[in-house]
């Protein structure tokens, strides 16, 4: 374990969990490589900025749907209100924010004129006066909203930025094209958590969302849960501390990456997000981080080697970008290794650790597999997807995914995943379960 202890910044660490005995001919390694950032809380401007008894400056735009479903029923928009309020109210004092307004257009709702309010007690009384005004009407233009939040948040000469969108009904007023689009255009500039109020809107638009701009997605289906939703998402927000950090992922001479995966606290696939780094080294983007700690799943094809030989098959470090806009390196390494031994009971040992994320993973896939089998009918191939999800589940002590799968099934005998599909599922069970499928549980201590 290495790590990064400077007085400005949150210390990181990296730990590598792995076995690293392969058979002869043996060319796949696999590990877990836990990423700890703790103590931090004085950053300034830029990394490693002295700025001692601040938070890092920040920008926060929230956009919050006023299409015309938000009048059905009239209290979903008070409650939207309401929620966008007790956001406002938990901003820091010195945050830049913003509220966006979101119908097939975006509208800038407080504080207008193509600017960002300062957070203070003068500023949060006039936004809340500002969100009274807002009322239901109109469709839904995802992409546009993310795009005005790019542009008001990019004008803040700030560490970190953030957006909240909360949606309760499909994007029916542009393509799925333009959304993408405006995901692609967004993705590195913020990141935005989502949410969906209610049952009438899409799961994979809104985990879409939050996945392209390493956010959170989560469904409320009650809005009456909406001021404490936002409550707790803006406090996580304000308790981010450096921006933008990337795992770097270093590769000697004939050796391949097949995966990067985040695997706790949920299942996020990095591999299609690298970025060059210089000679056999890649990027890999994390967003913002506060005080915690998260998994990933590393797996590398190395070339074959005799019995006896050693490598290093990869070595992972953390970056952020430098006020000239090169990587700066935060210090925290973990080595990954390959030796070929002809001990059979060392080289067919699966570490813990990759052997309960490689089940989180699969866990995650076969939710949505069963889910999207039971909606086409296939009721034989749903039971037996969603019965082996409540096995993993068992298995792993995924508590919270069980009681979600519980709704959907009827559960016959959770360590064999016998199962029997419920005839009548509430929606808004379903759509908890799939939107949650992809929180994981960690490696049992």
């Amino acid at each position: 374990m290495a790590n990064f202890a400077k007085p400005d910044v949150p210390r990181f660490s990296v730990d590598v969990y792995q076995n690293e005995y392969l058979p002869e001919g043996g060319r796949e390694v696999n590990a877990i490589v836990t990423v700890t950032a703790t103590g931090g809380g004085t950053i300034g401007k830029g990394p490693g900025a002295a700025a001692a008894g601040r938070r890092p400056s920040a920008a926060v735009a929230v956009m919050v749907d006023c299409s015309g479903s938000m009048d059905y029923p009239p209290t979903k928009m008070r409650h939207a209100r309401d929620a966008t309020a007790a956001a406002v109210d938990t901003l820091r004092d010195g945050t830049r924010f913003a509220v966006i307004g979101g119908t097939h257009v975006g509208t800038e709702v407080y504080p207008g004129g193509g600017r960002l309010a300062v957070a203070g007690p003068a500023t949060r009384e006039e936004a809340k006066r500002a969100l009274r005004r807002l009322s239901a009407g109109g469709g839904t233009a995802i992409g546009t909203w993310l795009r005005l939040a790019d542009r008001l948040l990019a004008s803040a000469d700030v560490t970190l930025r953030h957006g909240v969108l909360l949606t309760d009904g499909r994007n029916e007023h542009e393509s799925p094209d333009d959304l993408r689009a405006a995901l692609d255009a967004c993705a590195g500039r913020f990141t935005c958590d989502a949410r969906g109020v209610g049952t009438d809107w899409e799961v994979k638009e809104v985990t879409a969302i939050a996945s392209a701009l390493l956010g959170t997605a989560d469904i409320v289906a009650d809005p009456a849960g909406l001021a404490a939703d936002f409550t707790r998402m803006m406090e996580t927000a304000m308790g981010k501390e450096v921006a933008d950090v990337a795992l770097r992922v270093w590769t000697p001479v004939g050796t391949a990456i097949r995966f990067v995966k985040q695997v706790a606290p949920a299942v996020e696939d990095l591999t299609g997000r690298r970025t060059e780094a210089g000679p056999r080294a890649g990027d890999y983007p994390t967003g913002s981080w506060g005080d915690e700690s998260r998994d990933y799943h590393l797996c590398v094809e190395v070339p074959p080697a005799g019995l006896g030989r050693e490598m290093l098959a990869a070595r992972v470090s953390l970056v952020v970008p430098g006020p000239d806009g090169t990587a700066q390196n935060l210090g925290a390494q973990g080595l990954v290794r390959a030796v070929w031994t002809d001990d059979m009971t060392a080289s067919t040992a699966i570490s813990p650790q990759v052997a309960h994320y490689t089940g989180q993973a699969e866990l995650a896939q076969v939710i949505k597999q069963g889910l999207d089998l039971r909606k086409v009918g296939d009721f034989d191939g749903a039971t037996a997807k969603l019965g082996r999800a409540v096995q993993l589940a068992s298995a792993s002590g995924n508590a919270d995914t069980a009681k979600l799968l519980a709704k959907v099934v009827d559960v016959v005998d959770a360590a064999t995943g016998t199962v029997r599909l419920k005839t009548r599922v509430a929606e808004a069970d379903e759509m908890t379960l799939e939107t949650r499928s992809t929180k994981t549980v960690r490696v049992k201590k």
